[in-house]
Order: C-alpha cells, then structure tokens, then sequence
C-alpha cells in the first residue's frame, strides 16, 4: 500500500525562501548589527495577535525596534505583584541597556484579549485567568457590544502607559526629555493607526494628527 505523500512543510519552505531571497538583500545590514551591536531607538510593546505586524505599521528595518509581545499588550505592574515576567525584563532592558528613546504600546480592534476581558477565559487557562486581570481598570460597566470594546481597547492602551510611568527608570527618563511614551490603537480593517494625544484625551487618526503619540507625562487615571 503506498504511504500517503505529505502535506508540504510550510515553515520549512519559508526558512529557505528567508535564506535564498530575503537574506542576501540584506546581508550587509545583519552583518553590520553583529559587528557594532543592536542600537534600536524604539521599543514596541504589542499585542500577540496575527494580525498586528510592527515591522509592516512603522516601515521598519532589521534592528530598528526592539519588541516584546503578549496577550493584550498588557504592561505588568512594577512592584511584582504579577510575578515573574518577560515584559518587566524587557521595558528595563530596553530603557537601561538599549537606551532607548520612544515606547510604543499598541492594541488594536478585535482584540480577544479585551472581549476574555469580559467574556472569561477557558477554565484551565489559568495563567490566562490571572493575566487578563491587568485590563480591569479599563473595563467599563455595561455589556459588551462592538462599541464598548472598541473604547476599552483604547482606554486599555492609556492605561498601560500608566504603568509604564510607575517604572522608575521610565519616568526619571520621561521626565530628563530622552524618553517619548506613544499610545497607538490600530484600526485593523481600516490600515489606520489612531495615536492618543493626552492633551484632547483622545486618540486621533494618524492622517489628522500633529505628533505620533509623544505627549507629556499623563495625570493619574487619565482613561478616555
């Protein structure tokens, strides 16, 4: 009986086509990284979600952002009390060895995270559980509908550059003008990044706005 042929290894086929296509393009530019080091000037902290692609929204290159991405794009408090975690290791290696000069946080629409938030996570995804309760403060008090959501997305982004500010090393470097904190909410269907500008409390279509996002340091529980 012949063995059925198997189904083409698609990720086996995209690392060559990096190797073959992709990589002589740019060869100089990875070598030159490895030589002299990383030097991004931006930190992106995004949400884990397919459809959300930094390198795409920002035009970027090999070695121009440094990324960090999970379930919401949640920034975890400073003091620990959600233990262990890669974000907290990355804001500070960021900040402090990379040195960097802007963070982006950046939700987007149709965030599961955000409808869990709600909805509730499956009941053995405990982990998750306990880590969708970083939205709670943006959460608001009605049912969930595509308005709704499509607010808390945003306040949930204002609300991570929040505890971004409770990060010694972020606000001591907000407050010396070397650091710029950017929230983007990113508008799937439509390709538009709305950026919040705290001095309307409001986020603004990228097409209309004056500045990317780089604001002054926002008042306690500044939520839209």
């Amino acid at each position: 009986m012949d063995k059925p042929t198997p189904e083409p290894d698609e990720l086996l086929h995209r690392l060559r086509e990096f190797h073959s296509d992709y990589f002589p393009r740019h060869q100089q530019r990875f070598q030159d990284l490895v030589a002299h080091g990383q030097h991004p000037k931006t930190l992106f902290i995004g949400c884990s979600d397919s459809r959300l692609v930094p390198y795409l929204l920002t035009g970027a290159e090999p070695g121009d952002l440094f990324i960090v991405r999970n379930v919401g794009a949640f920034v975890p408090p400073y003091d620990g009390s959600h233990g262990l975690h890669g974000t907290t290791a990355a804001i500070e290696f960021a900040v402090l060895n990379l040195k960097v000069e802007h963070i982006i946080v950046c939700g987007h629409t149709h965030c599961g995270a955000i409808r869990a938030a709600y909805e509730g996570a499956p009941e053995e995804a405990v982990n998750l559980h306990n880590w969708l309760q970083l939205a709670n403060e943006a959460l608001l008090p009605v049912q969930t509908s595509p308005e709704a959501l499509y607010r808390t997305e945003q306040r949930s982004v204002v609300l991570q550059l929040e505890r971004l500010l409770d990060y010694p090393m972020v606000r001591r470097e907000v407050e010396a003008g070397r650091l710029h904190l950017h929230g983007w909410h990113y508008v799937i269907e439509d390709g538009l990044v709305h950026v919040f500008d705290a001095q309307q409390g409001s986020f603004l279509p990228a097409a209309e706005a004056g500045h990317s996002g780089n604001e002054p340091i926002l008042p306690p529980s500044f939520l839209p």
